[in-house]
């Protein structure tokens, strides 16, 4: 059981300066036992989190040796709060420190993006079908289908995976669907079918959905289609030759046949991989790649004896933690590894190995690039349930899987530095051809506006973040419009920036002295990740972290959009230098573009292959992209009235189609009267008032 001691805030100390003597009695008054420490900053940001077989030696010696014009110096001085957690064992610390990682983000540590996104087969309703006696199954129960799945699971299912891609899932349903002939069709269909559909005319399916099949035999063809993914080639070989000669003693040859043939379309698959193996079931291939200061996990997966492909996984604060690590390598926890180089290769695999595995199923095998610590694989033992083993250096068929790894690693890692050097480049252009500070290019913030709206209904605004020299997509955020005449985008404009703006320039006037001016009020739209189309509800007060403005606010439009942000910026009181709208060129075509600047220097054309116009292009599309997927998902809940009408007691979803075909949407029939509603089909008085009041 552990045990929590967190300790309050504290003044910040300056950054040469001694820390507090509350601090430095707390680290003193440690125990030596195993356990996580954290760090935060001034602002009660954390910095980092640790583990240790002996907290107060660990923690001491942050704070007892000279670290100046180091990264762990840097991050030692910003130290003013700390919290510990003791538990019973290393392992237990090991856990606890990843799982801290992962949910916290500190921001010396390395850090892996929780990736939940490993696609299933999934074979419907075995569980409950197969290994439930003396009942008798729906239809559509009683003949599984296969299906690709992401998301959480349910145990009536049978899931197999994870896969490293989708692309791998639905190639594996392709050969089932060779070999064991599954169905794969939604329920509603199969439910509905009068004749075989094409799949069974290819010989992909055996016609369930027809009565073309029996459930016994559909469910011994389900049952090997299990035993193959579980691995059990040889078994499920043995089991189809023995029905073969079964049927053929009985002289049914046309029975035989058709094991014969699924028998050899087995044996043409399991000879298509040469990197396929029996002997091993499940396992992963883990190898690292460090270069330039940053690194690549290859995570290669072997689920039932079949290599399936891999995912490369690209950790964050690598050179950071890697350096704090090195400064406290005198510790006895330390690495065994000897060259530096080596140490920041199994530091980054055993990051990965922790993070990933972390509450979630894994194989019994992995093959790794590098040794990995003991105390590592025991918490991931404890975790499991059973042993896990690793394989340094590998041999055979293992030996392969482990350099194709390390090749991809190595292309993967190559491929990202390649695109971040041009990216940097396209930055550092941009700032030049428009005289930005270019002195810290990784902190340079750029804005981007778009309006988007179809003949003025369900009109939205986004606004995406380019920072660090990449899309910020967490940052971004939408904006629902109203007020305004519909298709008046420069209104709509208007308000957005206001919104954006209006609560950064009252803080920044707040801290220059100067009272605070009425603004129309910021409101901003949280729209999460950038591939969810749904625009999020608006959370009043909310706005962008501090009173940061950008150095670069992009609009896309011309003149018109320009002028319209200059009077906002000049209501607020802000700079008008940062405002520049992108104008079609001549034709609109790609390229051609223009940049208008709303403090009165002249429009600038870039050149079509000018680095600076490809990314403003690259954000502008961005922006583009981002508010038009809002917006459709906006206009599909306005167009079909959401949930509203099918909330109301008594309108089902026949009178719902008859409410919306009379009135033409769900805005049509809240602006029809009572009689009206009362003289569509179905529609009583009583349900007519009752839908009147609950549209209003």
């Amino acid at each position: 059981m552990a045990a929590d001691s967190q300790y309050g805030p504290m003044s910040s100390p300056a950054p040469d300066a001694p820390h507090s003597e509350q601090l430095l009695a707390e680290v003193a008054a440690l125990p030596g036992l195993p356990g996580v420490y954290r760090y935060f900053d001034a602002q009660d940001q954390l910095l980092y989190v640790g583990k240790a077989r002996n907290l107060k030696k660990r923690v001491s010696s942050y704070f007892q040796k000279n670290h100046d014009g180091t990264r762990i110096g840097h991050m030692v001085s910003r130290i003013v709060r700390m919290e510990t957690t003791v538990v019973r064992t290393e392992a237990e610390a090991l856990l606890l420190e990843n799982n801290l990682i992962k949910t916290l983000n500190p921001k010396f540590n390395i850090l892996f993006r929780d990736d939940k996104s490993y696609p299933y087969l999934k074979i419907t309703g075995t569980r409950e079908t197969f290994r439930t006696a003396g009942t008798k199954p729906l239809p559509m129960l009683a003949f599984p289908r296969m299906a690709y799945y992401r998301g959480v699971v349910d145990r009536r299912h049978s899931y197999y995976g994870p896969y490293p891609s989708a692309w791998a899932v639905k190639e594996t349903i392709t050969l089932l669907q060779k070999v064991f002939r599954l169905r794969t069709c939604e329920d509603t269909v199969f439910a509905n079918r009068t004749r075989p559909c094409l799949l069974y005319q290819i010989k992909r399916c055996t016609g369930p959905c027809v009565d073309l099949i029996d459930t016994e035999a559909y469910g011994r063809d389900v049952a090997d289609a299990e035993r193959f993914l579980r691995g059990e080639t040889q078994e499920v070989l043995d089991a189809l030759q023995a029905r073969m000669m079964a049927h053929a003693e009985k002289l049914e040859f046309e029975q035989a046949a058709e094991i014969r043939n699924q028998m050899s379309a087995l044996s043409r698959v399991l000879q298509q991989q040469a990197m396929d193996n029996l002997s091993d079931k499940d396992v992963d291939v883990l190898a690292v790649k460090v270069l330039g200061g940053r690194a690549c996990v290859n995570l290669a997966m072997v689920r039932g004896g079949r290599h399936l492909g891999d995912r490369p996984y690209f950790p964050a604060h690598v050179e950071d933690a890697t350096q704090i690590d090195e400064a406290l390598e005198s510790e006895a926890e330390s690495s065994p590894a000897t060259d530096p180089m080596e140490r920041v290769h199994v530091r980054v695999l055993e990051a990965f190995i922790a993070q990933h595995y972390l509450g979630a199923a894994l194989p019994h095998t992995l093959v790794t690039s590098h040794p990995v610590s003991r105390t590592l694989m025991e918490a991931l033992t404890e975790q499991n349930g059973a042993k896990v083993h690793t394989v340094h250096q590998p041999r055979e068929h293992r030996r392969a899987w482990l350099d194709m790894a390390q090749k991809n690693a190595e292309i993967a890692l190559a491929r990202l530095l390649a695109e971040e050097g041009s990216q940097q480049a396209r930055t550092r252009a941009l700032a030049e051809a428009l005289g930005l500070p270019d002195d810290n290019l990784d902190e340079l913030r750029i804005e981007c506006f778009d309006i988007s709206h179809t003949a003025g209904e369900s009109t939205q605004a986004s606004c995406v973040v380019f920072e660090a020299h990449k899309m910020q997509n967490s940052q971004y955020r939408r904006y629902n419009i109203d007020g305004i005449t519909p298709g008046d985008d420069f209104a709509a404009m208007r308000q957005v920036l206001l919104r954006r703006y209006g609560k950064i320039a009252e803080a920044l006037r707040a801290e220059q002295g100067v009272a605070p001016e009425a603004t129309a009020g910021a409101v901003d739209v949280p729209a999460g990740a950038a591939d969810t189309p749904e625009p999020a509800a608006e959370v009043a007060g909310e706005a962008p972290k501090g009173p940061r403005m950008p150095d670069l606010v992009l609009v896309d439009g011309g003149k018109g959009q320009v002028s319209m942000a200059r009077e906002v910026f000049q209501q607020l009181g802000l700079d008008l230098s940062l405002i520049v709208g992108v104008e079609k060129g001549e034709g609109r075509k790609v390229g051609l573009e223009e940049l208008v600047f709303a403090d009165g220097r002249e429009k600038v054309y870039l050149g079509h292959d000018s680095a600076a116009l490809m990314l403003v292009a690259q954000i502008r599309d961005e922006a583009h992209r981002f508010a038009i997927t809002g917006m459709r998902a906006q206009r599909a809940k306005v167009r079909t009235g959401g949930s509203k009408l099918e909330d109301i007691p008594g309108v089902g979803p026949k009178k719902r189609a008859r409410l919306l075909q009379r009135f033409g949407g769900v805005r049509g029939v809240a602006a029809a009267s009572v009689e009206d509603l009362s003289t569509v089909e179905g529609i009583s008085a009583e349900l007519a008032d009752a839908i009147y009041r609950a549209l209003h």
